[in-house]
């Protein structure tokens, strides 16, 4: 009897939800997908911003570390990974709009030597392929680092990737890039590389002869208005950023190290900076409309911007962006959903082979009763 109850009361709240189109009843849904999420094994802390019709919300569930009681908050630093990449397609697409680069020219324009192996038999890599990861370039640089991310989930992996990257700068990063090998014609065959995304932060500091961290800076803080999301911290910033977990591992895990140029996964942000970066995509002013353009359509539901994944098999959501991101101690996820002037944020402090799968399923099922509310509204 009281379990039926229990789903009398359920079922009416779903109900009412769905008769109620009052942005409002986001931070309940919210609070629900999280709190179920925060339950699942080795996630034990979550973040979430929903931007919906202009209207803003946050929230913060569990611990960053278990039995601290350190709920995140608005002032935590988190390490956002790749979705650093499409930061880099935004100061590409501004590069575009103002005429300071045109996305089919030859990478080896702007290269300091010539690179005769950037190409398959007469077909020179773009910039272009870069951005919609087409280039034929591997994830990593240098190469030993893809050895070790094959084994993502062994304990030794985040250590093994910092003493990699300890000492590896620009200079080892265009040395190594002599020897890529590229074994298809550019601009047709997906394969996400990292290693691209850091050339075209290179590409970029040619073409503003500035370099690429300063770009972003200043950028982000000019024009966004995201004062805390940049590459490095402070000494003071760094005692925000939030611990995090590496796999079934129950030691903290050490930061992400320092990559070349930092445009593939070092950025770092708060909470209330990606609210402000979920709704300057949602604005789609000129430079956000050029990022959001198709360069490259593998099918009918898939496509690649300026780093953005671009669905569009999704009948409830429309067409909508999407980057996931993920270093061995966080992973998160991006959406930009215009249909529904929709956008969301969602991270968690700990970085598995399930976590990507357990934080989609929480925003899906935000997203599931946000349509059944647009269409019932």
């Amino acid at each position: 009897m009281k379990n039926r109850l229990l789903l009398i009361l359920l079922l009416s709240s779903i109900f009412c939800l769905a008769q109620n189109s009052q942005p409002e009843n986001i931070k309940i849904l919210m609070d629900s997908a999280a709190n179920r999420m925060i339950k699942k094994p080795l996630i034990h802390s979550a973040s979430i911003a929903i931007v919906y019709q202009g209207k803003e919300f946050i929230g913060h569930y569990g611990e960053l570390e278990k039995g601290k009681k350190n709920c995140p908050d608005n002032q935590t630093i988190y390490e956002i990974g790749s979705l650093s990449k499409t930061f880099a397609g935004t100061l590409a697409a501004k590069a575009v709009v103002e005429k300071k680069l045109n996305i089919e020219d030859e990478i080896q324009k702007y290269l300091p030597e010539n690179y005769p192996n950037l190409k398959y038999g007469d077909q020179p890599i773009l910039v272009k392929h870069l951005l919609s990861h087409t280039s034929g370039f591997p994830n990593m640089l240098p190469f030993e680092a893809n050895t070790i991310l094959a084994d993502f989930t062994n304990h030794d992996t985040p250590a093994k990737i910092n003493e990699l990257y300890k000492n590896y700068n620009q200079k080892d990063f265009l040395r190594d890039l002599h020897k890529v090998k590229i074994d298809t014609v550019p601009g047709y065959k997906y394969s996400y590389s990292s290693a691209g995304s850091q050339l075209v932060a290179f590409i970029l500091e040619k073409v503003y002869q500035t370099k690429y961290e300063k770009l972003l800076t200043d950028y982000v803080t000019q024009n966004i208005a995201m004062q805390n999301t940049k590459i490095n911290l402070s000494s003071q910033e760094a005692k925000k950023l939030a611990v995090g977990y590496h796999s079934d591992n129950s030691v903290i895990t050490s930061p992400m190290p320092q990559l070349p140029w930092g445009a593939s996964g070092n950025m770092k942000s708060t909470i209330p900076d990606m609210v402000k970066y979920i709704k300057f995509q949602l604005k789609n002013n000129e430079i956000v409309a050029e990022s959001h353009k198709t360069i490259v359509k593998f099918d009918n539901d898939f496509s690649i911007g300026y780093f953005w994944n671009i669905d569009t098999g999704n009948k409830k959501l429309g067409t909508f962006y999407v980057h996931h991101g993920g270093v061995p101690r966080s992973q998160c996820y991006i959406y930009i959903i215009p249909k529904y002037d929709l956008g969301a944020f969602i991270i968690t402090n700990q970085s598995g082979n399930d976590t990507a799968k357990i934080m989609e399923d929480a925003l899906t099922e935000i997203f599931d009763k946000i349509t059944v509310t647009e269409k019932n509204g």
